[in-house]
């Protein structure tokens, strides 16, 4: 009886590890989907963005 007691509470302890493990994951890519969400919402907003640098002479250089 002893035995089937200690083997009830460890897989009681056994489920809640991996039942914390789980909710651990969801939250972290629940975490990653929401940061995606806010860049490529930030990305759209801003649209493409140009330097407006010099660009480089259309004619060939000379050796």
């Amino acid at each position: 009886m002893f035995e089937y007691e200690m083997h009830q509470i460890r897989s009681a302890e056994l489920i809640r590890q991996a039942d914390e493990h789980r909710r651990a994951r969801a939250a972290l890519a629940g975490r990653k989907a929401r940061r995606a969400e806010r860049s490529s919402t930030a990305m759209d907003a801003e649209g493409p963005v140009s330097t407006g640098g010099p660009r480089r002479s259309g004619f060939a250089r000379t050796a």
